[in-house]
């Protein structure tokens, strides 16, 4: 089969796009040095940037590598700052989905300190979620295990009424 023209632009978009990531690298950099003058003499270590080069180019990646290595950056220093997870337990996945659902039934101020918008589906949602782990965890949880979930049930579904019944007043925009 003879080589058809149409072969040759993807090595040139190849190295267009490797063009593009350095560039990207160098813009990146730059916005580092402009938000912190302390950034600016640090050097990435390289496994930020350098796997980008290494990944192949096609329709299905849509990723910027610059951007990316930022958000980790970023996460990395907030859970820096949060230290490490809790160890998973029952107690603490009963807390996840009784907090969630106190988050949709109003109850709880979101990082600004405002009040949540009240979504009744939802609540009911991570409501039903903790019965259904009640029922499934049904004769395999420790007695302290078993009074958390059976608490936590009752008071959520307790609230539930009482929201329902009295629905906080639409926030003013």
């Amino acid at each position: 089969m003879p080589d058809k023209p149409a072969e040759e632009p993807k090595l040139i978009i190849d190295e267009d796009w490797k063009t593009q990531v350095q560039r990207e690298k160098e813009e990146l950099k730059q916005k580092l040095a402009e938000s912190d003058p302390d950034a600016a003499t640090a050097q990435p270590d390289g496994d930020e940037f350098e796997s980008s080069a290494d990944k192949p180019t096609g329709a299905a990646d849509t990723t910027n590598e610059p951007v990316a290595a930022t958000t980790t950056k970023a996460a990395s220093s907030s859970s820096e700052k949060l230290g490490a997870p809790p160890p998973a337990s029952l107690m603490l996945l009963v807390t996840t989905l009784a907090t969630q659902a106190m988050g949709a039934m109003g109850l709880m101020p979101d990082e600004q300190g405002e009040k949540l918008p009240v979504n009744l589906e939802f609540a009911r949602h991570f409501i039903d979620m903790l019965s259904v782990l009640e029922e499934k965890t049904t004769g395999n949880l420790s007695d302290d295990e078993k009074v958390y979930l059976t608490d936590a049930l009752h008071q959520l579904r307790m609230a539930f009424v009482a929201v329902s019944k009295n629905p906080p007043a639409a926030k003013q925009t």
